[in-house]
């Protein structure tokens, strides 16, 4: 696998507009859990938009409340922590997967009762992971799951979901929308293999430098150390 791994900075700069983007890997050393989710807009509402952290939930914000025309999808927490669990989606679908874990249910079975976001002819998919920290830092795991209009109308739904073991200095990338156009086309296949750095900084950098100038947001990413528990995160938001 590590020999098919992509250069992620290589990816982003090959791509307009992936739309909003998951990355979920370990770090080169081992010793890291590492995630990126970005957003990113070509509507003046979508970009009228701030990350804003709040403890271990970070949220999106307007960036001037009386620009916003419609905050039903684009204003929610991308990402929450239960336990030993972190959560990042695009979407609200955030709140039922933390319902859910609260009570001991899993992540798929969430999103078993939820669908792609209602933005026709877009239908944007939802994507979601779930970071599985474990007691030991053998035990981590991770699982990504995207939720695509299957007919072309926003009737059906196909649901796929993917658990991977994590593997030092690789990860893996899920973004909503293949390329620009009109409408959106949705991501296909598996989420990508990607080579993840040890450094918080270089990683988030390299995510950050490569989104295209004029459609990127917003970015945050974390590090949670594997033995301690120790988080280490960066914040970039276009809009200051």
């Amino acid at each position: 696998m590590a020999n098919r791994a992509k250069n992620l900075g290589r990816l982003l700069a090959a791509n307009e507009y992936p739309g909003r983007g998951i990355v979920v890997g370990r770090s080169r050393d081992g010793k890291k859990a590492m995630f990126a989710y970005f957003i990113m807009g070509r509507s003046e509402n979508s970009r009228n938009r701030v990350f804003a952290e709040y403890g271990d939930e970070l949220r999106t914000e307007p960036f001037d409340a009386s620009k916003v025309a419609d905050p039903s999808l684009i204003i929610y927490s991308p990402v929450k922590t239960v336990g030993g669990d972190i959560i990042v989606t695009n979407g609200d679908q955030t709140d039922s997967i933390q319902a859910f874990l609260e009570k001991g249910v899993c992540f798929r079975r969430a999103l078993m009762q939820r669908t792609f976001e209602p933005d026709a002819p877009h239908y944007t998919p939802r994507i979601s992971a779930v970071l599985h920290l474990g007691g030991k830092p053998s035990e981590y795991s991770y699982e990504l799951s995207i939720l695509k209009c299957a007919d072309g109308k926003g009737v059906k739904c196909n649901r796929q979901f993917f658990l991977y073991e994590a593997v030092s200095g690789l990860g893996h990338f899920l973004h909503t929308y293949r390329r620009n156009g009109d409408p959106l086309p949705s991501f296909q296949g598996e989420p990508v293999c990607v080579k993840i750095k040890s450094d918080l900084h270089a990683f988030a950098d390299e995510i950050w430098e490569n989104l295209n100038a004029e459609n990127k947001i917003s970015l945050y990413c974390r590090a949670v150390d594997l033995k301690t528990g120790k988080s280490e995160r960066v914040l970039y938001n276009k809009n200051k």
